[in-house]
């Protein structure tokens, strides 16, 4: 049974095929750059290929991955056939959807509701999935929602303190991000610790260049470090994260900007790439601060302050933890990113293993077995995730 997960972007579409029931990928891909001149990164076993070819939407996007799958020398399947269901990843719900769902014109329709909400992204998602119907009318899509998992938050988590209308009308609250990947990781952290994860208190550290912490009680997320946009939270690759307000129209007035042109400053050129100058990517902050850049340092100190402070909270809002994971980008792969975090974090009595964090990309215990909590590598795989819903959900 092979599920087709996709991701579409603005300009982009990722894509996977899996068999639902060995887990296994059989290729995986992305089309670049559609609407303009287009390419095709595509990955079947170990053969890696690159095809530039004209994509000028997203259906030909679409159709061109149909073709590499089921080519006679680069595919995987035989025919369409072989495709059983497609899951689709969705970025914003807002309050309509808790949980995945098939899709038909009503969903979309609801769908649609939501896109003034990720104005970005939402409207590529639908895209997609338009595209992929086409081409396949026969077989389910089900969507999946980033916000999703986060829908379980409390009022007391989820409200800003505004002018009630402001919700009631507009759908101000916060939402959450990375629902998928905090869903994924919280389930497997729960399984290596040896926890029922529907009585258990877990703090999970999704640290890529987008980057959020959750905090899931009994297996329920109860609050999480991104709102109404992934712009709030942690200082990240382009990101600026938590910031006083008043900056807004501060810095409008002085640069003579609009309030569009700093939001999209505060989405792309700000974070560890603004503060530093050198770099949205961990790795070159990291390099440059050891060669002695203090912007650098400075950007470094205070990604890893922000999710020290991120955990401290989460850890007093649960009353304690039963167990932390580290996932994506940074957090699997960081030994320097994970040891700041965890030295910072001695209060609560986390000890960590010198030489267990030398380990990326795999799951591995990091803390010593007198640490008062348990911390732990737990990589993320959201496609995998998005696969096994709709597999839930289609058959």
């Amino acid at each position: 049974m092979n599920i087709l997960v996709v991701n579409c972007g603005s300009s982009s579409l990722k894509f996977q095929l899996i068999d639902a029931e060995t887990e296994h990928v059989k290729a995986s891909g992305n089309c670049e750059r559609i609407g303009l001149d287009g390419r095709i990164l595509y990955k079947a076993g170990s053969d890696k290929s690159e095809l530039e070819t004209a994509l000028p939407d997203h259906a030909v996007a679409i159709s061109k991955v149909l073709d590499l799958l089921t080519d006679p020398e680069k595919g995987v399947i035989q025919s369409l056939d072989e495709i059983h269901a497609i899951g689709h990843r969705l970025v914003h719900g807002g309050e309509k959807f808790a949980s995945s769902v098939v899709v038909d014109e009503n969903i979309i329709k609801e769908i649609e509701t939501c896109n003034d909400l990720a104005p970005l992204h939402n409207p590529a998602n639908i895209l997609g999935i338009r595209a992929c119907q086409r081409a396949m009318p026969k077989i389910k899509h089900v969507a999946v929602f980033d916000t999703a998992f986060h829908q379980t938050m409390p009022p007391k988590a989820y409200l800003y303190a505004l002018p009630k209308e402001y919700y009631s009308k507009y759908g101000v609250r916060r939402y959450g991000f990375h629902g998928t990947s905090h869903s994924f990781v919280s389930r497997r952290l729960a399984e290596l610790a040896g926890l029922d994860y529907e009585n258990s208190k877990l703090i999970v550290c999704h640290i890529g260049s987008g980057a959020s912490i959750s905090a899931i009680k009994n297996g329920k997320s109860v609050d999480t470090s991104m709102g109404m946009t992934p712009l709030e939270g942690l200082a990240m690759g382009t990101r600026s994260g938590d910031i006083d307000p008043a900056i807004i129209e501060f810095i409008c007035q002085k640069e003579n900007i609009s309030v569009s042109e700093l939001t999209m400053i505060l989405n792309k050129k700000s974070g560890v790439l603004g503060m530093s100058g050198v770099s949205s990517d961990f790795r070159d902050i990291i390099a440059a601060a050891d060669d002695g850049n203090e912007d650098a340092q400075n950007a470094f100190d205070v990604l890893v302050y922000r999710i020290i402070k991120y955990i401290g909270a989460y850890y007093m809002a649960l009353g304690g933890a039963d167990a932390i994971a580290f996932t994506a980008g940074a957090g699997e792969n960081s030994s320097e990113v994970r040891k700041a975090v965890m030295e910072g974090l001695s209060a609560i009595g986390i000890k960590m293993d010198e030489e267990a964090n030398k380990k990326r990309g795999e799951e591995a215990l990091l803390s010593t077995p007198d640490s008062k909590v348990p911390v732990w590598i737990v990589p993320t795989n959201e496609e995998l995730a998005i696969a096994r819903e709709t597999a839930h959900l289609a058959f």
